[in-house]
Protein backbone atom coordinates (compact mmCIF):
# COMPACT_ATOMS: atom_id res chain seq x y z
CA UNK A 1 0.00 0.00 0.00
CA UNK A 2 1.23 3.49 -0.87
CA UNK A 3 1.01 6.35 1.58
CA UNK A 4 1.44 10.04 0.84
CA UNK A 5 2.07 12.08 3.97
CA UNK A 6 2.11 15.88 3.93
CA UNK A 7 3.63 18.08 6.59
CA UNK A 8 4.71 21.66 7.13
CA UNK A 9 1.39 23.43 7.26
CA UNK A 10 0.44 25.86 9.95
CA UNK A 11 -0.51 29.40 10.80
CA UNK A 12 1.55 32.26 9.41
CA UNK A 13 1.11 35.99 9.02
CA UNK A 14 0.76 37.59 5.62
CA UNK A 15 4.14 38.00 3.99
CA UNK A 16 5.57 34.99 5.77
CA UNK A 17 6.82 31.69 4.43
CA UNK A 18 6.15 28.00 4.83
CA UNK A 19 7.62 24.89 3.29
CA UNK A 20 5.37 21.92 2.74
CA UNK A 21 6.68 18.43 2.19
CA UNK A 22 5.09 15.24 0.96
CA UNK A 23 6.73 11.84 1.14
CA UNK A 24 5.51 8.78 -0.71
CA UNK A 25 6.21 5.41 0.85
CA UNK A 26 5.42 1.84 -0.05
CA UNK A 27 6.32 -0.64 -2.74
CA UNK A 28 6.79 1.94 -5.46
CA UNK A 29 8.29 1.14 -8.82
CA UNK A 30 8.44 4.70 -10.07
CA UNK A 31 6.83 8.08 -9.60
CA UNK A 32 5.88 9.79 -12.82
CA UNK A 33 4.69 13.07 -11.36
CA UNK A 34 4.05 14.78 -8.07
CA UNK A 35 1.76 17.75 -7.65
CA UNK A 36 0.34 20.09 -5.06
CA UNK A 37 -3.33 20.98 -4.96
CA UNK A 38 -5.26 23.14 -2.57
CA UNK A 39 -8.87 23.59 -1.59
CA UNK A 40 -10.20 26.62 0.21
CA UNK A 41 -13.51 26.52 2.09
CA UNK A 42 -16.42 26.63 -0.32
CA UNK A 43 -14.20 26.37 -3.38
CA UNK A 44 -13.13 23.61 -5.74
CA UNK A 45 -9.78 21.93 -5.45
CA UNK A 46 -7.22 23.53 -7.74
CA UNK A 47 -3.79 22.63 -9.00
CA UNK A 48 -1.13 24.78 -7.35
CA UNK A 49 2.08 23.35 -8.77
CA UNK A 50 3.25 20.29 -10.63
CA UNK A 51 6.66 18.77 -11.24
CA UNK A 52 6.39 15.76 -13.55
CA UNK A 53 9.36 13.49 -14.13
CA UNK A 54 11.02 14.53 -17.35
CA UNK A 55 8.80 17.58 -17.67
CA UNK A 56 8.74 21.22 -16.77
CA UNK A 57 7.20 22.67 -13.66
CA UNK A 58 3.94 24.54 -13.82
CA UNK A 59 2.16 26.84 -11.41
CA UNK A 60 -1.20 28.40 -10.93
CA UNK A 61 -1.15 32.03 -12.01
CA UNK A 62 -2.04 33.12 -8.50
CA UNK A 63 1.17 31.68 -7.03
CA UNK A 64 3.72 32.31 -9.77
CA UNK A 65 6.76 34.09 -8.43
CA UNK A 66 5.90 33.19 -4.85
CA UNK A 67 5.76 29.38 -4.71
CA UNK A 68 8.40 26.88 -5.80
CA UNK A 69 7.94 23.15 -6.23
CA UNK A 70 10.90 20.80 -6.01
CA UNK A 71 11.56 17.08 -5.69
CA UNK A 72 14.03 14.82 -3.97
CA UNK A 73 13.73 11.68 -6.05
CA UNK A 74 15.93 9.61 -3.73
CA UNK A 75 13.50 10.27 -0.89
CA UNK A 76 10.29 10.16 -2.95
CA UNK A 77 9.52 13.59 -1.60
CA UNK A 78 8.07 16.72 -3.12
CA UNK A 79 8.29 20.15 -1.53
CA UNK A 80 6.37 23.36 -1.91
CA UNK A 81 8.20 26.47 -0.78
CA UNK A 82 5.65 29.20 -0.22
CA UNK A 83 6.87 32.77 0.15
CA UNK A 84 5.07 36.09 0.44
CA UNK A 85 1.97 34.32 1.64
CA UNK A 86 -1.37 36.03 1.34
CA UNK A 87 -4.63 35.43 3.20
CA UNK A 88 -6.13 34.09 -0.02
CA UNK A 89 -3.56 31.27 0.10
CA UNK A 90 -5.43 29.85 3.09
CA UNK A 91 -6.53 26.33 2.19
CA UNK A 92 -5.94 22.67 2.77
CA UNK A 93 -3.00 21.66 0.63
CA UNK A 94 -2.94 18.16 -0.84
CA UNK A 95 -0.12 16.15 -2.30
CA UNK A 96 -0.87 14.10 -5.40
CA UNK A 97 1.29 11.50 -7.10
CA UNK A 98 1.06 9.59 -10.34
CA UNK A 99 3.04 6.43 -9.72
CA UNK A 100 3.52 2.77 -10.50
CA UNK A 101 3.62 -0.06 -7.99
CA UNK A 102 6.23 -2.79 -7.89
CA UNK A 103 3.46 -5.36 -8.16
CA UNK A 104 2.02 -3.83 -11.33
CA UNK A 105 4.56 -1.47 -12.87
CA UNK A 106 2.63 -1.29 -16.12
CA UNK A 107 -0.35 0.41 -14.52
CA UNK A 108 -0.08 4.08 -13.52
CA UNK A 109 -2.11 5.00 -10.46
CA UNK A 110 -3.04 8.24 -8.73
CA UNK A 111 -2.70 8.66 -4.97
CA UNK A 112 -3.67 11.53 -2.67
CA UNK A 113 -2.33 12.61 0.66
CA UNK A 114 -4.51 13.52 3.62
CA UNK A 115 -3.91 17.24 3.32
CA UNK A 116 -2.25 19.83 5.51
CA UNK A 117 -3.86 23.08 6.62
CA UNK A 118 -2.26 26.38 5.72
CA UNK A 119 -3.75 29.47 7.32
CA UNK A 120 -2.49 32.94 6.49
CA UNK A 121 -3.63 35.74 8.75
CA UNK A 122 -3.66 39.45 8.03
Amino acid sequence: QVQLVESGGGLVQAGGSLRLSCTASGKIFSINAMRWYRQAPGKQRELVAGNPSGGSTNYADSVKGRFTISRDNAKNTVYLQMNSLKPEDTAVYYCNALLRLLERPGTPLIYWGQGTQVTVSS
